[in-house]
This record gives C-alpha cells, sequence and structure tokens, in this order.
C-alpha cells in the first residue's frame, strides 16, 4: 500500500511510501490482540491490594465468653472473621497479575493493529519535525493543520524528542512514544496515528524482512 507523506503544515510533501505488506497489510489476528492488550492491562495493576486476617489484627487474644454454659454458640477470640473488626477471611492478598507471552505473538499483535489502523484509513504519515522549545500551541497546531484535533492521537516517532514529548504532556488526547515504545494498546485506544517518515522502516528491520 502506498501513503503520501504530509508536511506538518498539512500540506503534501510530494513523497510517497510503499508500506510493507508484512507489516501493515496482514490479516490482523484478533485473539493475539486480545491476549497482549490483556497482558499490557494486567501489567498496570499493581496488585498491592491487602487485608488483615486473623493472626493479623491487634485485639486481645482472651477467650470471649466460657466454652459452655452460654447459651450461645463457641467462640474463641474477637479476632474471628464473625465480628465487626475481626481479620477478614480468605481476603485478597498483594499478588502479581502479569503472565508470558511469546515475542512473535507479541509482534503478530503490533502489527495485527497496525493493519488495522491501515484499514480504517487512521493512519498518516508526516515529514520528520523538530520543535525548538517546549511549546503546547506548536503541537496544537500541527495536529489542526493535520485535520485530527477531534481525534485521540498517537504520535509514533523514530528516536525520543524531549521537547516534542513536552509539548504535548498537558494535551488529554494526544500521547509521543518512540518506535521502541510502540504497543498493540496504544495503537489501538488511538483514533488516529500519526508516524514521522522513517517509523516504518525501523518497523519493517524489527520483523526481519528485508
Amino acid at each position: 500500500m502506498e501513503l503520501s507523506v504530509y508536511k506538518i503544515d498539512g500540506k503534501e510533501s510530494g513523497k510517497k511510501v510503499t508500506l510493507d505488506a508484512g507489516v501493515f497489510g496482514i490479516e490482523p489476528n484478533d485473539h493475539a490482540i486480545y491476549l497482549d492488550v490483556k497482558q499490557y492491562l494486567a501489567n498496570q495493576r499493581q496488585g498491592t491490594h491487602k487485608t488483615k486476617e486473623k493472626w493479623e489484627v491487634a485485639y486481645s487474644t482472651k477467650k470471649i465468653v466460657r466454652q459452655k454454659g452460654s447459651g450461645g454458640a463457641r467462640h474463641g477470640s474477637i479476632k474471628s472473621p464473625t465480628y465487626v473488626g475481626g481479620g477478614r477471611a480468605f481476603g485478597p492478598q498483594p499478588r502479581d497479575y502479569g503472565f508470558k507471552l511469546n515475542k512473535k505473538l507479541k509482534q503478530l499483535a503490533r502489527f495485527s493493529a497496525l493493519s488495522h489502523k491501515v484499514k480504517e484509513s487512521a493512519l498518516t504519515l508526516v515529514e520528520s519535525f523538530n520543535i525548538e522549545t517546549p511549546k503546547t500551541k506548536e503541537i496544537k497546531q500541527i495536529v489542526a493543520n493535520l485535520k485530527v484535533n477531534d481525534r485521540k492521537i498517537l504520535f509514533v516517532l523514530p528516536e525520543n524528542n524531549n521537547n516534542i514529548y513536552l509539548s504535548s504532556r498537558n494535551l488529554q488526547n494526544i500521547k509521543v512514544i518512540s518506535v521502541n515504545e510502540l504497543n498493540t494498546y496504544d495503537v489501538l485506544n488511538a483514533t488516529s496515528l500519526i508516524m514521522v517518515d522513517g517509523v516504518q522502516d525501523i518497523l519493517q528491520a524489527q520483523s526481519g524482512r528485508k
């Protein structure tokens, strides 16, 4: 598939790029996407939830009532989960929600997500650009020029650019990442994907295709 490369003023640069079909034109594997997104979200969970069990509650261990003759049930400690303020039975404990996925499966999911964006005509290629000093209004102007200012936007850069990142940091619907940080969740979460020219070559090299 061939795409035009745009300038940051919204006009076509005259350059056209042929996207690698093995990265941007595959038959999307939705199950691979599901697994990769599930892993991404699982890794975001801290897993620090904790409740105190019976042995951790700070109360007296004195027997509450005598064993027999009270007419009620037997009770040995106020720490019991049956009492208000007692320990919780089988409560949540700290845990790691993460799980492993095969690298090739993660790559398949990422390329499937990119292929979805191409099919939806939600991918825009722009010329390499730089911002001299961090200014939010410059990023807003670029977005307006490209006519995607009413969407969730993901900028993908060939390498980290601190000024571009700082310029977009205060904008709720814009996220800037480098190609090495590209993941399936961010691609799918964005309504519009804006890639700087050169990113497609890096992705092709990562796929092992020539």
